[in-house]
């Protein structure tokens, strides 16, 4: 089968096109034809040797990917009996050497796995779970009652735009930041007010917020910068695994969307709420699997919005 992989950490351009033995489905697993891969910025960092301490007694080559879209075409002994043959489902990849999304076949866990939703082609479905279920677990760490506010940095990007859609759907009053050319986007997702992106962003939500907000979604990885906005005694949550120091008694909590890849009711919730329009499936841009490279620059240079795709169709 024909995978997008490297053999060693570097830039976009060690990207390969390889041919890989086609896996087989085990116990509990099913093998996903893969259609559509979305391009996120974690397969940049795991394409860069980011993650290489976590996997050093895992042999290249090394498959990124953490969302795919496509078909079911193999059931493993005792894959769940929601999941049959032929049918469309969406999939979260923890890639671990050569188990990653960026290939035309691909096994996972039974549980990680859900339908497509409706109404969606490959590219859009593709776009949903890593990041949805990223913002999913921020907000249920916050855990902040009914009628709250929070605040959510990075706010037009796909885990920032997830959050303030999902926020809305719990009844929470959401602060959120974007630059001028995109406060109509946020606004769209919901965003109760919007405030100027930057260095100072803290500064702007106090204005909002004099004593602060009592939880923050560091959706642009501001750390530091972010704190100030959180009031005393509050919480933010990081998604790039800074754990602090903060002040003021402000807790710090990184999230890892790989603790919830086997949390198969959260992320059929999400799959719903993509099919009741509460979450927007955004598509940046889709390009053959063979122009991986191109996709990872792209993501690097930064300004988008909405995820790049990569056909594999």
């Amino acid at each position: 089968m024909k995978a997008i992989a490297s053999t060693t950490y570097g830039g976009p351009d060690v990207l390969r096109e390889l041919d890989l033995p086609t896996p087989e489905a085990g116990p509990g697993e099913v093998r996903i034809r893969v259609h559509a891969a979305a391009v996120n910025p974690t397969d940049a960092m795991l394409r860069g040797g980011a993650y290489a301490a976590r996997t050093t007694d895992v042999p290249p080559p090394y498959v990124p990917g953490m969302d795919a879209a496509g078909v079911i075409d193999q059931l493993g002994p005792g894959a769940d009996g929601r999941l049959s043959v032929g049918q469309r489902v969406v999939a979260l990849v923890v890639p671990t050497g050569p188990r990653g999304a960026y290939a035309e076949q691909i096994v996972v866990p039974a549980e990680s796995v859900v339908p497509a939703p409706a109404g969606t082609d490959h590219a859009e479905a593709s776009t949903l779970l890593m990041n949805a279920a990223t913002a999913r677990l921020a907000l249920d760490t916050l855990a902040l009652p009914k009628g709250a506010t929070v605040a959510v940095t990075g706010a037009a990007g796909a885990v920032g735009g997830y959050t303030v859609e999902l926020a809305k759907a719990d009844g929470l009053t959401v602060v959120a930041d974007a630059a001028p050319h995109d406060r109509d986007l946020v606004r769209g997702f919901g965003a109760d007010h919007v405030v100027d992106r930057g260095a100072d962003v803290a500064a702007r939500v106090r204005e909002l917020a004099p004593d602060g907000v009592p939880g923050l979604v560091d959706g642009s990885d501001q750390r530091e910068e972010a704190v100030p906005a959180v009031a005393d005694g509050g919480a933010l949550v990081a998604l790039r695994g800074w754990q602090g120091p903060a002040e003021r008694g402000v807790t710090v909590t990184p999230v890892f969307v790989a603790s919830v890849r086997g949390d198969t009711a959260l992320l059929d919730t999400l799959r719903l709420q993509a099919e009741e329009g509460v979450l927007s499936l955004r598509v940046a841009k889709v390009l053959p699997a063979s122009d991986a490279a191109e996709a990872h620059r792209l993501l690097e240079a930064g300004g988008l919005r909405g995820r790049l795709v990569l056909d594999f169709s």
